[in-house]
C-alpha cells in the first residue's frame, strides 16, 4: 500500500545512479469495470531529469501511483502519483461496452539494486489497490541500451541543472520541417504567458524549458468529426472521446521515443492549429492548441492539470464522462471538495464569517469560499472561489487555493 502523507520523503542517494533513467513500458487493458496491466518493454535512458533527493512523493495526488521497492530489503526507494487518459476513457460511455488498452510508461532513476515495481489505483472509495507487481534486476540484458535518437532543441528557460529545477520538454506537433521557426516562436510565446501568471511568476528561476523541433509530415492536427486527418508525429486529435474540444493524443509511445535523449520532469504537446481546445493529465502530459486566441489561457490552465493536479471547476460544459466523482468520498484533486473531508482541503484558508457552503452571490466574488459546482456538475461538488482560471478565462489568474496547490509542487520538486 502507498504510503500516504502531507509532504516529500527522502531516499538515500545510494539506491540509485542518477546518471540515467529507466523506462518502464506498459500497456493498460480495460474496460469500466476492469484494468490489467502488460510489460511490453524496458529501457536505459542516457539522463535523469527528476531531483536526486526527493524520491517518495507522499502528497497522494492522481488516480495511480508507482512505487519501487528494495528487493532485498522492502525498503520504499521511489514514489509517485499521476493521472493517465486510460482512467479518464474508464468514465466514458464508450468504455461500459468496450475494452481498449492504452501506452505508457513510467520514469526512474536507474537502482543500483534489484527492485520490485508495484502500480497501485484507487478504488470507488479512493483508497489505494494494488494492480500489479514486476521485478527489475540490474543485470537484465533485456533491458534495452541503444543510442536515442536526438532532435533540434532549444532553451527558452534554463536556470541551473535538471536534478534542481523542474525541467519542461515543449514537443512540436503538427509543425513541418519549414515551420519549425513558427514552434519556437509559438513554444517562447505560450511560456511567456505561464510565467507572467503567479506563482509560476514568482517561482520563474526554479524552472528549465526546452523546445524539442520534432518535424511532421503535414501541418496541424486530426479532426475526426470533420473528417480531417493530417499525418502528424504524435497523432493528437481532437473530439477525445468524443468531446470537439479535447484535444489529446493516445500515441504516449511516439512521444516518449522522441524524449529518450532529454532530461524532464513535465510534457507539454504544442499542436499547430488555432483551434481552440487542450487536455492535461496529472504527471503525464498537458497538450495544448498554438494559435487560438485563447491558447495562453488555456496553455495554463491545462499546465494546472499536468503539474499540479488542479480539477476542473467549471459545471455547466458538456462532457462525455458518464460519473467522474463520487459524492461520498473526497476527491484527490487540492481545488474540489464533496465536503465528507473539508478539514484536509481549503477550509484553513476561510475567513472568519464565510458560510459553508458558499452561496455564488456579489457580496463572495473574489474571496475563498465553498461554493456549489465544479467537477463537471453542478451539484455536490464544491470549489473554492467564484471564478478561476480552472474555471474560466475571464478570471485572469489562479485562485489563492489552486496558487497554493502549485506552490507547493514546486518547492517540493525543485531548489
Amino acid at each position: 500500500m502507498l504510503t500516504i502523507g502531507s509532504a516529500m520523503a527522502y531516499a538515500q542517494d545510494a539506491n540509485f545512479n542518477f546518471s540515467g533513467t529507466i523506462r518502464y513500458d506498459y500497456e493498460l487493458v480495460g474496460d469500466a469495470h476492469s484494468v490489467k496491466v502488460v510489460h511490453q518493454q524496458s529501457k536505459k535512458l542516457p539522463q535523469w531529469g527528476g531531483p536526486t533527493n526527493k524520491l517518495i512523493d507522499a502528497q497522494n495526488l492522481g488516480t495511480y501511483a508507482y512505487q519501487l521497492f528494495d528487493l532485498a530489503t522492502g525498503e520504499l526507494i521511489f514514489q509517485k502519483g499521476f493521472s493517465p487518459l486510460f482512467q479518464e476513457w474508464q468514465t466514458t460511455a464508450e468504455a461500459f461496452a468496450k475494452q481498449r488498452s492504452y501506452y505508457q510508461a513510467l520514469f526512474f532513476p536507474v537502482p543500483l539494486k534489484d527492485v520490485r515495481i508495484l502500480i497501485n489505483e484507487r478504488d470507488e472509495k479512493n483508497s489505494w489497490k494494488l494492480i500489479f507487481t514486476d521485478t527489475l534486476k540490474v543485470d537484465d540484458y533485456f533491458v534495452i541500451q541503444e543510442t536515442p535518437v536526438k532532435y533540434p532543441a532549444k532553451y527558452l528557460r534554463n536556470n541551473g541543472h535538471p536534478h534542481e529545477k523542474i525541467d519542461i520538454l515543449i514537443l512540436a506537433e503538427g509543425y513541418r520541417v519549414d515551420e519549425q521557426v513558427k514552434f519556437l516562436s509559438d513554444a517562447s510565446r505560450l511560456t511567456d504567458s505561464l510565467f507572467k501568471a503567479e506563482p509560476f511568476a514568482s517561482y520563474a528561476d526554479r524552472f528549465n524549458v526546452q523546445a524539442i523541433q520534432v518535424p511532421s509530415q503535414e501541418s496541424g492536427t486530426d479532426v475526426p468529426g470533420e473528417n480531417i486527418y493530417r499525418n502528424t508525429a504524435f497523432n493528437a486529435h481532437f473530439y477525445t472521446f468524443d468531446s470537439p474540444r479535447y484535444l489529446t493524443t493516445s500515441d504516449m509511445k511516439a512521444i516518449y521515443d522522441a524524449i529518450d535523449a532529454y532530461a524532464w520532469d513535465h510534457l507539454y504537446l504544442l499542436v499547430n492549429t488555432d483551434r481552440y481546445g487542450g487536455g492535461g493529465m496529472f504527471n503525464f502530459l498537458s497538450v495544448c492548441s498554438s494559435d487560438n486566441e485563447q491558447s495562453p489561457f488555456v496553455f495554463c490552465h491545462e499546465f494546472g492539470h499536468g503539474f499540479a493536479g488542479l480539477g476542473d471547476e467549471y459545471y455547466t460544459s458538456s462532457t462525455s464522462y458518464e460519473i467522474y466523482y463520487s459524492k461520498t468520498v473526497e476527491p484527490w484533486e487540492p481545488n474540489l471538495t464533496t465536503l465528507v473531508d473539508f478539514g484536509a482541503k481549503w477550509k484553513h484558508m476561510l475567513l472568519p464569517g464565510i458560510p459553508v457552503p458558499t452561496p455564488r452571490e456579489e457580496i463572495f466574488s473574489g474571496k475563498v469560499g465553498v461554493f456549489e459546482g465544479g467537477g463537471y456538475e453542478p451539484k455536490g461538488i464544491y470549489s473554492p472561489v467564484m471564478s478561476c482560471w480552472m474555471k474560466e478565462r475571464v478570471a485572469g489568474k489562479f485562485c489563492p487555493v489552486c496558487e497554493k496547490a502549485i506552490e507547493t509542487v514546486i518547492l517540493n520538486c525543485s531548489k
